[in-house]
């Protein structure tokens, strides 16, 4: 273990950090500290979604960074207080148990958390100081808010296990295989094939299936019973000329559909208890909301939008256009296992990785990724100052 390292964060009282000794596979931590709000990049945290959980995936994590990650971890289990533990099931569970929702979401936010903790704890990064905006794909959300400064992250985990519970009890209710199914297709024809299927869907009310994602410019989503949405996705293609790929996804649930309506009962009132959420800019940072692709603007609407987003669509790709096109975010952080989020942001901004001029999607899921992360972070804070 190495001498204590004093850590001096821009705008805070400086902290003693003792940081781990490095694994072989993860290079020596360095400190960061984020340039005025003047002269950095205008910057975007965002977390992912459902379906990047893994097993093994705190494991690199806690053989790096010990002293930091070891209490995190206990902290979680204290919170669930669930049998096998969460974190044994992350280390040691079989993917099928991982998989199922109510395991899944706490597991995936968690671990986005605990990503995020551990650059705030081991190398200075200072969320509210390097961040403008927070936002996460669906079940993403939940950790866009712990980031934001709306939830803390104990009430957080304990709202998205019981909401996973609830939404693992109304995929099985019904006894029908229930799923989705992503629709690729070339950017000109997407609201074309989207308002084809709404049209033949409010014509056939009795079919269990919604646009339930539209994650970029060429895909979206289908939600519900599996055998309804085949038979929408034959009706378009024989009677509307539309034939997009389709591509059964890691999901047993019907999420962001009114199947999920439960759920949404459950969060407003979790929401609602008092003192649930912090709602006190500047202190919290702007949150994009998935159902509006625009910032919460209250408590009231937080815990509304909130509440609702289990059983309506998430507008992703529209929040990411929002930031990109009014807010001129330049870059984007991805926190959290996985990189869908990463590489569906890419495609719209343009850039994996740094693009110069300060902008850029950077993406920190594996402690093998921090040298280069902290490199980029560094390099577009500079870029951004060249150009001021």
């Amino acid at each position: 273990m190495r001498a204590p390292a004093i850590l001096r964060v821009r705008g805070a009282r400086a902290a003693t950090i003792h940081t781990p000794t490095p694994s072989p596979t993860c290079p020596t931590p360095r400190s960061y500290s984020s340039t005025s709000t003047t002269t950095r990049p205008k910057t975007a945290l965002f977390f992912p979604g459902q379906g990047v959980q893994r097993v093994g995936m705190l494991d690199p994590w806690l053989t790096t960074f010990p002293s930091t990650v070891k209490p995190l971890l206990e902290e979680i289990d204290h919170t669930l207080n669930i049998s096998p533990s969460l974190t044994s099931l992350i280390s040691h569970g079989t993917n099928a148990t991982l998989t199922a929702t109510q395991n899944a979401q706490p597991s995936i936010m968690a671990t986005s958390i605990l990503i995020l903790r551990v650059l705030e704890k081991e190398f200075g990064f200072d969320t509210k100081q390097t961040v403008d905006f927070t936002l996460g794909h669906s079940l993403g959300e939940f950790a866009a808010l712990v980031a934001a400064g709306n939830l803390e992250f104990g009430a957080a985990l304990r709202m998205v296990r019981k909401r996973g519970e609830v939404m693992a009890h109304c995929s099985t209710s019904t006894h029908q295989e229930m799923g989705m199914i992503a629709l690729v297709c070339e950017p000109e024809q997407r609201d074309a094939t989207i308002s084809a299927i709404t049209r033949h869907l409010t014509a056939n009310p009795d079919l269990k299936c919604v646009v339930a994602n539209i994650n970029s410019k060429t895909q979206f989503v289908l939600s519900g019973e599996i055998a309804h949405v085949n038979q929408t996705l034959t009706h378009i293609r024989h009677f509307d000329s539309h034939d997009p790929r389709a591509v059964r996804l890691k999901a047993d649930s019907p999420f962001h559909s009114p199947l999920m309506l439960p759920a949404v009962s459950l969060m407003r009132n979790l929401l609602s208890a008092p003192g649930a959420v912090t709602f006190s800019p500047p202190d919290t940072l702007p949150c994009i909301s998935n159902i509006t692709a625009k910032p919460f603007t209250s408590a009231s609407e937080l815990i509304d939008l909130v509440a609702r987003s289990a059983a309506e669509p998430v507008l992703w790709h529209q929040s990411i256009v929002y930031l990109h096109k009014e807010q001129n975010v330049k870059r984007w952080i991805g926190i959290g296992p996985g990189k869908v989020g990463r590489n569906l942001v890419g495609k719209e901004v343009g850039s994996k990785g740094l693009g110069g001029k300060g902008g850029g999607v950077l993406a920190l899921t594996d402690p093998k990724e921090i040298d280069e992360f902290m490199r980029a972070l560094e390099e577009s804070d500079r870029g951004a100052e060249e150009e001021t």
